[in-house]
């Protein structure tokens, strides 16, 4: 079981479905909205699957994964693993449909399919901007949510679609920077490595200064204090902070670091706009 649910790549799905809570607390109608939220999780969480199932032989290949995913390790085996992706993201459409709405179903379609299919058998391959195209899926768990609690789209889940959609580029090129030779290695046309490290840093710190002003623009939503522009503010300052710090330094550890905090930086965002929105 655990393997299975390491197909989902856990940690990924569970920030994807926290940032559809967020949108759910923020939309103000439903307040114990747990069966929705599963329902993301399981879109997110098929999306992720297909995405490993799809690269297995890649992740075989790269020191990062080859020990650490369920498919490399042969814990699973292919056809289960295509299975489960399947299984999982039919029940998970299906709630959508059942307690949330048709354009919620369509969008979690949407993710799944643009994700598994577009960005990492076509997009992946293809182009060095493929994580900032393809972060559009990852960035879907608040349009879901609030299509699903309303039936329709607002600007408030829009602007939560761009911090994520900001913030993905810089994450995954933090990652980049330091499991370059991993890229290499199966050539896989990583910025990195067809723009070279210098654009990729000058790019991150880019990417880290357009964020905050677009987290800034939720306070306009009135179930928002200026405790989350504060909020927004510090972490978005912190983000920045280790942005020119990797462009400047340069130097592998920071990339690290960035790294690790910018999956801190989204986690307490997004847990300041459900504990204010709540309050």
């Amino acid at each position: 079981m655990c393997a299975y649910l390491e197909l989902t790549k856990p940690r990924i799905s569970l920030l994807f479905a926290i940032t559809g809570l967020a949108a759910l607390v923020l939309e103000g109608s439903l307040r114990t909205p747990w069966i929705l939220v599963l329902a993301i999780f399981l879109v997110g969480g098929s999306a992720n699957s297909f995405n490993q199932y799809f690269e297995r032989d890649i992740d075989a290949q790269m020191e990062r994964t080859a020990k650490k995913r369920p498919l490399p390790l042969q814990k699973i085996s292919p056809l289960s693993a295509l299975s489960f992706s399947i299984g999982i993201g039919v029940i998970g459409l299906g709630m959508l449909f059942q307690w949330g709405s048709l354009l919620a179903s369509l969008l979690g379609l949407f993710t799944i399919l643009f994700y598994s299919f577009f960005y990492t058998l076509w997009l992946k391959p293809r182009t060095p901007y493929n994580i900032v195209i393809g972060g559009a899926a990852g960035a879907m768990g608040p349009l879901i949510a609030w299509a699903a609690a309303t039936g329709t789209l607002s600007w408030e889940p829009l602007m939560m679609f761009l911090i994520v959609f900001f913030w993905t580029p810089p994450h995954f090129w933090a990652l980049a920077l330091y499991h370059k030779e991993d890229y290499k290695k199966v050539s896989l046309p990583m910025l990195t490595l067809v723009k070279g490290d210098e654009t990729t840093r000058k790019q991150i710190f880019y990417y880290s200064l357009v964020l905050v002003p677009i987290s800034l623009s939720l306070f306009l939503s009135h179930a928002l204090s200026v405790w989350y522009v504060l909020s927004a503010l510090g972490l978005g300052s912190i983000f920045v902070w280790f942005s020119f710090r990797l462009y400047s330094e340069k130097t592998l550890l920071l990339a690290r670091r960035l790294f690790g905090y910018s999956i801190v930086y989204l986690m307490l965002l997004f847990l300041v706009i459900i504990l204010d929105g709540l309050s």
